[in-house]
């Protein structure tokens, strides 16, 4: 389940997947899963979807680092195809237009 699904003009839609830690926490182990089940979104619904981000947001992470400079990649094959990215990226990203 995602948090929102975005639509550009063009009718082009993104999955966004939304990630809060406040405090050190379980939010941090759950990423690789929440990557893999969007993962299965976009490769069950091949074309629907132009891709797909995980957004890190708070001050409580301490794998934040690890996971938006792609750390997953080296132990989850299709990992890539999920952007993990943290919440100030996020919004100037979206602010741009460039999602």
């Amino acid at each position: 389940m995602v948090d929102v699904v975005a639509s550009s003009e063009r009718g082009q839609s993104i999955l966004i997947s939304l990630k809060w830690q406040q405090v050190s926490g379980t939010a941090e182990q759950k990423v690789p899963y929440e990557v893999i089940c969007l993962m299965k979104a976009l490769k069950n619904n091949r074309g629907r979807y132009g891709g797909a981000y995980l957004v890190l947001g708070g001050g409580g992470w301490t794998l934040r680092d690890f996971y938006v400079a792609g750390g997953l990649t080296n132990y989850m094959k299709d990992a890539s195809l999920v952007k993990i990215i943290s919440l100030e990226s996020f919004i100037a990203l979206a602010n741009q237009g460039k999602l």
